[in-house]
């Protein structure tokens, strides 16, 4: 993909475009091929024993998409609701397909252009996000941008089987028995 930057009017092949919002004031971003659409923040039909970050299903155009809350998966708590809170519709291929699911964000803020010469490796600490959930970090205007890894926060079994490790560890530090069911 070739773009031309606007600052410089030379052309680059290292350039690609994101989607930046906000999630409790962090600044996050999504490559735009991903996203097929923001809709406002509506109705969300609870789907009882889910997961405490999946919020729920929304009806878009006859089609039945999941909504992740971004906060809540992050571990900070569900998102505060208000005028500009929104979702962002993308698509995930996963093992049985292509995924349609929604991300419950703060706020939209823009799409960017952000060249490979500014993206480094994840932090490995410090950023309130787990590192397996961040593909990269860029450097945009003078603040950074987490870059997320869509894959990763699909990916439900992960904490599952961390909580099952946790629990199994616990059992094993008191001595005591695990219950079959």
């Amino acid at each position: 993909m070739s773009t031309i930057s606007a600052s410089s009017g030379i052309e680059s092949d290292a350039a690609c475009q994101y989607l930046t919002f906000q999630v409790n004031r962090q600044r996050l971003a999504l490559e735009i091929l991903r996203i097929k659409e923001i809709i406002e923040f509506g109705r969300i039909t609870v789907v009882p024993m889910m997961q405490s970050a999946i919020s729920g299903v929304i009806n878009l155009r006859g089609s039945v998409v999941p909504v992740i809350d971004l906060s809540a998966r992050f571990g900070q708590g569900a998102t505060q609701l208000n005028r500009r809170t929104c979702i962002v519709i993308l698509e995930s291929e996963m093992s049985e397909g292509t995924q349609v699911v929604g991300f419950m964000v703060d706020a939209v803020s823009a799409v960017v252009d952000i060249h490979d010469s500014v993206i480094s490796p994840p932090p490995q600490f410090g950023s309130g996000i787990r590192t397996d959930f961040m593909r990269a970090i860029a450097r945009v205007d003078d603040d950074f941008v987490m870059i997320l890894n869509v894959e990763k926060l699909l990916d439900f079994d992960i904490s599952s089987a961390m909580e099952s490790e946790a629990a199994t560890q616990t059992l094993a530090a008191t001595g005591a028995t695990p219950v079959l069911a």
